[in-house]
């Protein structure tokens, strides 16, 4: 037996690789259980970066990178998809496409978890009887259900969802933005939303993004709705914007600006480096929820 291939141990339960000597289970070195019990953080992590880096990775390289199964592999790409980080291809992934978003249906359905916990965290920081914009969004959607425990707010908002929420509580003021009806998310867009938004001066801003670059810049896959996005931006004292990790790092097409263009940012885990440098530079509250 060759001294780098393997080593007996005392048995200490279940045998994981067959064959015995004595009560002593064959077992590989310490680099096989290094890669065997690598975090699944850790390797979605390195996926990520790999994808960036290529475009695209097809799953038989990835088994041979992290020495792990073809099915390890697919469950950590399926997740990664689910996040809606990669796009999942038959034999691999590659980076999501940077002009279409994810389906409303697939994003309301993800990280739900986490959107109601940054929710529950920014409703505590709104007084009854406040003024605010919501914006579009599956996580401003979360803010509306989460405020439903408030009394005599007054709120204008371009999102079909957040009216359709709120419209149950009958001290609220429901002020919905006019413009075109984009109806495979309920999101209210255009000129005419931008010029009805410019009516107003409110006291808060609710405001989601698709994607945060690794330099802080806000990103979106609709020039139309960062235009309106930017004038909720201008027309709020304190700008809130709501986003979960999966939008660290994500890809969309149209740049909307900085990160510092907000006044506090409510998110469920620490962002990434450079988006952390912008935060302090500009002195922008973090709230991790």
């Amino acid at each position: 037996m060759r001294e780098n291939e393997l080593e007996a141990y005392p048995a200490g339960g279940r045998d994981i690789f067959p064959g015995r000597i004595g009560d002593t289970v064959i077992r590989r070195k310490v680099g096989y259980f290094q890669r065997l019990f690598m975090k699944q953080t850790q390797r979605h992590d390195a996926i990520i970066e790999l994808v960036k880096k290529q475009g695209y990775v097809s799953t038989e390289e990835l088994v041979e990178h992290f020495s792990v199964s073809p099915q390890t592999i697919r469950r950590d790409l399926n997740d990664l998809a689910e996040q809606n980080i990669i796009l999942r291809h038959h034999g691999g992934a590659a980076l999501p496409s940077s002009s279409v978003n994810t389906p409303w249906h697939d994003r309301k359905a993800t990280q739900t978890e986490e959107k109601e916990r940054i929710a529950r965290k920014v409703a505590t920081q709104i007084p009854n009887g406040s003024t605010l914009f919501i914006d579009i969004g599956t996580t401003p959607e979360a803010v509306a259900h989460a405020l439903l425990g408030h009394s005599n707010l007054r709120i204008v908002t371009n999102n079909l969802n957040v009216a359709n929420t709120l419209m149950a509580k009958e001290d609220f003021r429901i002020i919905l933005a006019g413009g075109e009806l984009r109806s495979r998310d309920g999101g209210i867009i255009g000129e005419a939303t931008q010029d009805f938004i410019a009516q107003f001066r409110l006291d808060f801003g609710i405001l989601g993004i698709s994607g945060i670059d690794s330099d802080g810049s806000l990103l979106e896959f609709d020039y139309h709705e960062v235009r309106t996005k930017r004038a909720i931006i201008e027309n709020s004292r304190h700008v809130m914007l709501v986003v979960d990790h999966s939008k660290f790092g994500r890809n969309a097409m149209v740049n909307m600006g900085s990160i510092s263009m907000v006044d506090a940012v409510y998110t469920d885990t620490l962002p990434p480096a450079g988006v952390m440098q912008v935060i302090a530079d500009h002195h922008i509250q973090l709230e991790l929820c």
